[in-house]
Formats: C-alpha cells, structure tokens, sequence
C-alpha cells in the first residue's frame, strides 16, 4: 500500500537549524544571542517578524494548550522544560511571523482539548487528527502533517496483523486510535482506555495490555526512549492529518492557513520533520510494516 506521510526531508534542511535557548514557558521577552525571545526556546524562526496578523487572548502571547510533552514533537521532561520539537517551533514560527513575542504552554486533557472543554486558548497544536466529529465543536487549520496509526508492543512479543484482534489492546481516550479499535479492528475484547500516552505506554512496557495503538508519530517516539524495550511493530493507514485546532468561530483561521502555506513553501516544515521527527523515531517510518486489519 502506499505510504503517506509528510515526512519531508530534504536533510541537508536540518542543518540550517541553528540552537538558541531558554524557557519554553513564556513571560521574558529578553532576546537571546540569536535576536530571538527567550520563550522561543531552541527554535530557529524563519521569514518576516509580524508579517500576518493573529488575535490573541493576552497581548504579545499565544497560548497554546495541550498534551504534554510529546517526543518528537515537544522535547522536554516537564512543560517547564519544553525547548524543541515539531510542534513547539511550528507553534513558535506561528508566533514569530504573527509579531508575537511570548508563546505560552498549558497543560490539558487530550480528551478535553478536542472535546472543546479546556477552556480559552489561542490554539492547540497537539498531533490532533481532523476529524468530522471534532469540527463540530472546534476550528481546524488545513493539514500541516499526514499520520498513520501505529501499534506498540514490547520488543519480542508475538503481536501480528493476525492475531492482534486477540490481544489485549489499549489506546488513548480521545484520540483516533481508539476509534480505529472500535470501528475497525474490533477486538475480541473492549480495549484498555487511557488518559494520556504515558499512562499507555507504560502498560505496555509492563505486560498490562499486549499493545498500544496511538498515531505512528508518537509510537515511534515511545519506542526510542524506551531504551528498546517497546517496538513499532506495525502501522495501519488511516488516510488522517493533524491540523492546528482552534476554538469553533476563531478570527485566526484564515491566517494560520496562510502562515502553514508558507512553511511548507519555504522548507521550513521539511527542515523542522528532519531536524526533530526523524532524530525522535530512530527508524524510517516507511520500513515499519503496513497491516491491513479490514
């Protein structure tokens, strides 16, 4: 089957990321070596400083609310410690190019955010997949990356595309993934639900459930940190797409499109996906098996 994803790499992109620093957390506007504010963390920013305009909760801030961290996509053991990563920079050079100085991060439920109950916030960016459902209840960006799902077990164990609707299984509450379970594989028995990745992943890693299926992104992620404990053992495709997810009426929907075209035209995506995505999995994600559960 064929294998969809942006995960764009022209390489030699990466190179062009050059590492500033400081807290991801907002609050300083102090400009680091590189010109940029501290709470850019270790994002290089790419194009015009205030070329588009977005409306914002506070002044000068863009509050982002959402799982966190994530690896891969926001690197750091605690919010506090978020520097780097697809979705931090991406939610970054939003900021720069919006002329906002302060990017501000909150924690709150998965579930939640796309059920539209996390309360005011600028926007999400969360690996969230676009969905029918949740455009009911929120605003969604065009697409900015491609996703599949992904299956994680611990490393060894007989989990295949034959047996899996045997195994006991676990996702996410929330996510797509769960859906994918219920409406797709349909397992022999109900799934194990959780609130967070974390929470999944380490029922894996302790044989609570056989397996874990979440977006293939962030179980690749899993796996690499797990010092080859987990594995990917396979994907399913889903034809899905993460989006910048936004509350239902927002002013800024129009403009975010505007500012995604422009990274992706400029290579600012690619670099981004090379720099963080590809160091983050350890593995070409067109090599992990594509299973066909239908």
């Amino acid at each position: 089957m064929k294998q969809k994803a942006l995960i764009f790499v022209p390489i030699a992109l990466a190179s062009a990321l050059v590492m500033a620093g400081c807290s991801a957390s907002g609050g300083s506007n102090e400009p680091q070596a590189n010109g940029n504010p501290a709470s850019y963390g270790d994002c290089e920013v790419t194009g015009e400083a205030g070329q588009y305009t977005l409306t914002t909760i506070k002044e000068d801030t863009l509050l982002m609310k959402a799982d966190l961290p994530s690896p891969g996509w926001y690197n750091g053991d605690t919010v506090e410690d978020i520097r780097s990563g697809f979705d931090f920079c991406l939610l970054v050079n939003i900021a720069h190019r919006a002329g906002i100085n302060n990017v501000k991060l909150e924690m709150a439920s998965f579930d939640g955010l796309v059920a539209g109950k996390a309360g005011n916030m600028d926007l999400s960016l969360n690996q969230i997949t676009i969905t029918d459902e949740r455009t009911q209840v929120m605003d969604f960006s065009d697409p900015y990356f491609q996703s599949t799902a992904g299956i994680l077990a611990k490393t060894g164990a007989d989990v295949t595309a034959d047996n899996l609707r045997d195994m006991k299984l676990g996702v996410k509450q929330g996510t797509v993934g769960q859906i994918l379970v219920n409406d797709l594989i349909k397992p022999t028995n109900p799934p194990a639900v959780f609130p967070g990745d974390s929470e999944m992943q380490a029922a894996v890693a302790a044989g609570n459930i056989d397996a874990g299926i979440q977006d293939l992104s962030i179980v690749l992620g899993a796996a690499t940190q797990s010092g080859d404990k987990l594995a990917v053992v396979g994907q399913i495709e889903t034809d899905e797409a993460y989006g910048v997810m936004m509350e239902k009426g927002s002013p800024n929907r129009d403009t975010i499109n505007k500012i995604l075209a422009d990274l992706k035209a400029d290579g600012t995506l690619d670099a981004m996906s090379a720099a963080y995505l590809t160091d983050a999995y350890g593995v070409d994600p067109a090599s992990i098996p594509v299973w066909n559960v239908q």
